[in-house]
């Protein structure tokens, strides 16, 4: 049984909901979002949340950058979640746990870093460095999630996948990024395609 870490719909957003991504440097609703979360999040069993759109679970999504480029990644079929077979993303994410909780001085932080280390093999130091939210109510996955999206900008690209089973991914460039998002036939998971959509919002 999994728990994972979730708010109130209506006590994190006020009368409208963003939708795409947010940019920090942009909008002060971010910071306010991000201490609501801290302040009003709560566990609860994750299958509950799944089927409770009154809820939104919270979703660090971390891009890792080295200079001009960000790690794709492309999810294999041997992978857990038959929807995101053969889907590519340029973050890496996953729902915050109780163990998060534990001796930490950040729940956000402490589940950003655990989704890091459990998906990457990481040989460089990085900075971390939260950069806007994303949201996206136009699909029922979407609906019961929120992103907390941040850059871990690599020293080095000495990044690579720790389950090369289920994930392959390698560093790839902007302008590849923006290219690939023109073609119609792409596989960029929604919260990928809305992001690289903003990459200069995002990078800076």
């Amino acid at each position: 049984m999994e728990f994972v870490y979730v708010v109130k719909r209506y006590d994190l957003f006020d009368l409208a909901f963003p939708h795409g991504f947010v940019a920090a440097r942009d909008d002060l609703r971010v910071a306010q979002w991000t201490e609501r979360i801290r302040e009003r999040g709560f566990f609860v069993e994750r299958r509950q949340a799944e089927r409770d759109s009154s809820l939104k679970q919270i979703i660090p999504y971390t891009l890792m950058a080295h200079g001009d480029e960000l790690l794709l990644l492309r999810r294999l079929a041997q992978g857990g979640e038959a929807r995101l077979h053969g889907k590519q993303s340029i973050g890496v994410g996953g729902h915050i746990n109780p163990i998060d909780g534990v001796e930490a001085r950040d729940v956000l932080e402490a589940g950003c870093r655990r989704e890091l280390e459990e998906e990457l093999v990481i040989d460089t130091s990085y900075a971390l460095s939260a950069v806007g939210v994303i949201n996206d109510e136009t699909n029922d996955v979407g609906s019961v999630h929120f992103g907390l999206v941040n850059v871990a900008r690599c020293e080095t690209a000495d990044v690579s996948i720790r389950e090369t089973d289920v994930l392959e991914g390698m560093f790839t460039s902007r302008a590849a990024l923006a290219e690939l998002l023109r073609s119609p036939d792409h596989t960029l998971e929604t919260w990928s395609r809305l992001i690289v959509e903003r990459l200069d919002a995002v990078l800076g």
